[in-house]
C-alpha cells in the first residue's frame, strides 16, 4: 500500500505538536479498497509519531456521495472511539482517486480531550482549549437557500453551546453549499448564504474580548464559502476559549483587496462577512488561518479564463496577506509569516482539466508544503481557482520594539 503524492507535515509549536495530513490513495481500485488503505497509511503516520497524537478533525472529500456511509463505516473501524471530528463533502480530489482526506492531530504534555458527540470535540492545553465543530448538516427539503442557511447556523450554535462557548467566539469557518453558483427564485445561492450569514452575525461581538491591542475595525471569523456536488449546505468551525492575557486575534485584511464585507452590491446584495485571515497569537508563535482566497484585486476579478495566471495571483494575495509588514500595519507588530511558513493548502479547481497547471504554479511558489487538490465551484462564475492555508510563525514583539527608531 503507498499513499498518493500528497503528504504530511510535523510542527512544534511550544510544547505542543501538530501533525498536518493531506492525502488520497495510491491506488484506483473500489471505494472500500481506496478508503481502507488511505485510512490505514494515515493512522501509520499518526502512529509512528514521537509524541502520541490525538486526531481532532478529519475532512473527507468525496468523489461521489453515495459513498458517504461506506466511508462513515471505515472511518469508524479505523478510529473507533478515538475518532476525530469529521465532515464529508462531495468534492472530489482531482487526480481521480475516489477519496482524499485532510487530518489533523495534536499531542503534547498536559493536553485533555472533551468528546461531546461525533461531530464535537475540544482540546486543552496550557490553559487554551479549542473546541472543533464540523459535521453540521441542513436537511430541509424545499427549503429555500436563505432558510436553509439560517437554520445551518443555528444549528452550529446549537454544537458550540454543548461544549459551553458562544458563537463569538468562532475564528474559522467552512461552508460547502450545493449549488453555489446556481440561481433559485432569481437568487444566486450563494448571495442568498451571504443575506443569511449578515443577519445571523448581525448581533454578535466576534473577538469575545481577545482583540490584539493595536488592532482596529470589524472581526469576523475567517472563511471558506466553496461548492459543493452534494445535496446539502454543510458547516464546520473552530472556536477559540481562553483566560491568558497572552493570547488574542487579529483579523487580517489585503491592503490590494477590498475587504470583503465592504464589496458593492453588484457581487453580493448583502457581502460576504469574513476576514481574509485570522492570525492567532498564543504566547511567543502565532498561527495564520487563511480564508479561501482567489484571483481578486480591489474587488474585481482578475485573469479571467486563465487557470495559471488566476493561481498566481492567488497566491500573491495569500503572500501579502500574511507578510510581517501588514500585519504590522493591522497592529500587530513582530507577527506575519512568509510563505516558507505555510503549513498546509487546500486547493480548489473549478475544471479538472486546469487541474495540473495549476498544480505545477502551487509546487513552484510552495514546493514541499502538504497540499490536497480538489474539483470544487467557487463563488463566481469567472473564478477558476480558490486557495486556503494555515501558516504558523514565531512570535517575536520585542524584536518589532528594538526595530522601531
Amino acid at each position: 500500500m503507498k499513499l498518493g503524492p500528497e503528504r504530511h507535515a510535523i510542527l512544534e509549536l511550544g510544547s505542543l505538536a501538530r501533525l498536518a495530513i493531506m492525502a488520497v490513495p495510491g491506488s484506483r481500485g473500489p471505494f472500500l479498497q481506496q478508503a481502507n488503505e488511505l485510512f490505514a497509511q494515515v493512522r501509520c503516520i499518526v502512529e509512528r509519531q514521537p509524541l502520541p497524537l490525538i486526531p481532532t478533525t478529519l475532512m473527507v472529500f468525496l468523489r461521489d456521495g453515495i459513498d458517504e456511509d461506506a466511508c462513515r463505516q471505515v472511518i469508524d473501524d479505523h478510529f473507533g472511539d478515538n475518532a476525530p471530528v469529521t465532515t464529508l463533502v462531495v468534492q472530489p480530489p482531482c487526480c481521480g482517486a475516489a477519496l482524499g482526506i485532510e487530518l489533523w492531530a495534536l499531542g503534547g504534555p498536559g493536553v485533555k480531550v472533551e468528546r461531546f458527540g461525533p461531530d464535537l470535540m475540544a482540546v486543552e492545553s496550557d490553559r487554551i482549549r479549542w473546541i472543533y465543530g464540523g459535521g453540521i448538516r441542513t436537511n430541509l427539503p424545499g427549503a429555500d437557500p436563505y432558510g436553509e442557511s439560517v437554520a445551518a447556523f443555528k444549528k452550529l450554535e446549537q454544537q458550540l453551546t454543548d461544549a459551553g462557548v458562544r458563537f463569538d467566539q468562532v475564528v474559522r469557518t467552512w461552508i460547502y453549499i450545493n449549488g453555489i453558483t446556481d440561481s433559485q427564485n432569481g437568487l444566486q445561492r450563494y448571495q442568498e448564504l451571504n443575506r443569511a450569514r449578515a443577519d445571523f452575525y448581525r448581533d454578535l461581538d466576534f473577538g469575545f474580548g481577545r482583540k490584539a491591542p493595536g488592532a482596529t475595525g470589524i472581526i469576523y471569523p475567517a472563511s471558506t464559502g466553496i461548492g459543493t456536488r452534494g445535496n446539502h449546505i454543510d458547516l464546520a468551525c473552530v472556536a477559540l476559549d481562553t483566560q491568558r492575557a497572552d493570547v488574542f486575534i487579529l483579523p487580517l485584511e489585503n491592503p490590494q483587496q477590498t475587504p470583503a464585507y465592504d464589496y458593492q452590491a453588484v457581487y453580493s446584495p448583502q457581502p460576504p462577512r469574513f476576514s481574509r485571515a485570522m492570525a492567532v497569537v498564543q504566547g511567543r508563535f502565532v498561527s495564520l488561518l487563511v480564508s479561501g482566497t482567489a484571483s481578486i484585486v480591489d474587488s474585481r476579478t482578475v485573469h479571467p479564463g486563465d487557470p495559471v495566471k488566476q493561481t498566481e495571483q492567488t497566491i500573491d494575495n495569500i503572500q501579502r496577506l500574511i507578510t510581517p509588514e501588514n500585519v504590522s500595519r493591522l497592529g500587530l507588530p513582530g507577527a506575519g509569516a512568509t510563505l516558507r511558513d505555510v503549513a498546509k493548502l487546500r486547493v480548489y479547481v473549478k475544471q479538472e482539466f486546469d487541474y495540473l497547471a495549476c498544480r505545477r504554479v502551487v509546487e513552484r511558489r510552495l514546493p514541499k508544503v502538504p497540499a490536497i487538490y480538489l474539483s470544487a465551484d467557487v463563488c463566481r462564475p469567472d473564478l477558476l481557482v480558490e486557495i486556503e492555508a494555515v501558516a504558523f510563525a514565531p512570535y517575536r514583539p520585542e524584536a518589532a520594539s528594538a526595530a522601531t527608531p
